[in-house]
């Protein structure tokens, strides 16, 4: 019998050591090295036949469509790039509470006429599934429950079932036998999936996988586990705010671009078909620092509200905070509006939020940022009807953005007068819209278009 031995397995990237490391070398990733026996396997090479293979042209393989089954609610049908591809395989992270495993089993219900749904779950018992199925008001007959962690017997139930999907909720709790190391352990985790792969896609059963997340946000186990699988979905989302959005980050039969948008309610996750009217629904009145942005989220333009507060500094050294966009953004864009328009934020706290707990990551939002920055600190309001689009340089300058025709056409739809977007944008316009459209070349024409400087 070969003798076991022992590795070190960086959690992060997969790189094996012999001995244990603070830093991975493949990675850079500190402290991710974690223990791992494996047995090996004496082979002498003799007495085994090794099958021939013969590598053919790529012109000479007949493409066909991958055949999706809808899920039932649209908004993951968007991110999944029309539905469920049959015999993929499907991760979905996301943060404890989030509301992971309520939309897989809304998703369950929706599947109703389609074949069984096999539920495998290892953290919640039948009757807090049942209890949870009940608020969702979820009566699908053929959603079978097995409560179970051991993979060989997961292994055998799907096989001797074969379901039309499989869920596994979650995969941090699944274990096998042949692997001393605990449940959730690198070893057990990539184990797990390949296993799982190995069953579903020689059968061709859809299988989705709910995975926890680390607090960097993610996905734990070892890095290997988002290579392994065909699709991987974030769902994320402020624990204090009932909107939620599902991002793709990886899809091997579709577009990572798209994002599906839900709100939590007692019936379940609610999907949102019109995001923009509802982020910009409570702005009934005016006030100084406040003012509407068109942002992007894969092809769906996003209106938000950003607002800004700016008040004299009682310390030293002023304070930036930012929520919902990037605090170095804020700082820079501060910055820009000290040099290149004159404003006295030096002596100024600067706070800014996306209202509605949405996280904003691209530059189109500059404009609207350095905008209710200088309606705070001015004391003037921006018009209500007036959308702000555009990237700011450090120079003052605003740049062009992508995708303007779609931001337009969203403030159009809900109703805004004005539109301020960059000078190059409006010289390739098109079409024709029922609203105004400005276009300006630095910040300090915005700022006199939005009637904060004279």
């Amino acid at each position: 019998m070969a003798k076991a031995k022992t590795v070190f397995v960086c959690s992060s990237c997969g790189y094996e050591s012999p001995k244990w490391l603070g830093k991975c070398p493949s990675c850079n990733e500190w402290n991710t090295f974690y223990e791992e026996k494996i047995s090996g396997v004496a082979s002498t090479g003799k007495g085994t036949e090794k099958k021939v293979v013969t590598p053919k042209a790529l012109n000479s393989v007949e493409g066909k469509d991958a055949a999706r089954t809808s899920t039932g609610i649209g908004e993951l049908d968007r991110v999944l790039g029309g539905g469920l591809v049959k015999g993929s395989l499907v991760l979905v992270g996301g943060e404890p509470g989030i509301g992971k495993s309520t939309l897989i089993l809304q998703l369950c219900d929706k599947m109703q006429g389609e074949g069984k749904v096999l539920y495998v779950s290892g953290e919640e018992s039948a009757e807090q599934i049942k209890l949870r199925a009940d608020r969702l008001n979820i009566h699908n007959d053929n959603i079978m429950f097995l409560g179970e962690t051991d993979i060989e017997l997961i292994e055998n139930a799907i096989l001797e079932m074969n379901p039309k999907l499989v869920i596994i909720d979650s995969i941090q709790t699944m274990y096998s036998e042949d692997i001393s190391s605990a449940a959730g352990t690198v070893s057990q985790v990539r184990e797990i999936t390949a296993r799982i792969m190995r069953v579903c896609k020689s059968n061709e059963i859809t299988t989705i996988i709910i995975g926890h997340v680390t607090k960097e946000g993610n996905i734990a186990g070892p890095r290997v586990l988002e290579h392994m699988v065909d699709t991987v979905l974030y769902l994320e989302g402020e624990r204090y705010f009932s909107y939620r959005i599902l991002r793709g980050v990886k899809n091997r039969f579709g577009s990572t671009n798209e994002v599906g948008m839900f709100e939590m309610q007692s019936e379940g996750m609610v999907e949102i078909t019109n995001p923009s009217s509802v982020l910009i629904s409570e702005r009934d009145d005016n006030p100084a620092g406040s003012v509407i942005v068109a942002s992007m989220e894969g092809t769906r333009p996003l209106l938000v509200e950003l607002q800004a507060l700016t008040t004299p500094s009682i310390f030293g050294m002023p304070r930036r905070t930012a929520n919902g966009i990037d605090y170095n953004r804020l700082t820079l864009l501060v910055a820009v509006l000290e040099k290149k328009a004159g404003l006295p934020f030096g002596t100024q706290d600067i706070y800014l939020n996306v209202v509605s707990g949405i996280r904003i990551n691209e530059p189109a939002v500059d404009l609207g940022v350095v905008l209710a920055c200088a309606s705070s600190l001015k004391n003037v309001s921006i018009d209500k009807g007036v959308v702000a689009i555009g990237e700011v340089g450090l120079t003052g300058e605003v740049r062009a953005v992508n995708l303007i025709d779609k931001r337009i056409k969203e403030a159009e739809k809900l109703g805004f007068k004005t539109c301020i977007i960059p000078e190059n944008n409006k010289k390739l316009l098109k079409e024709s819209y029922h609203l105004d459209i400005i276009g300006v070349k630095n910040v300090g024409e915005a700022m006199k278009v939005a009637g904060l400087k004279s």
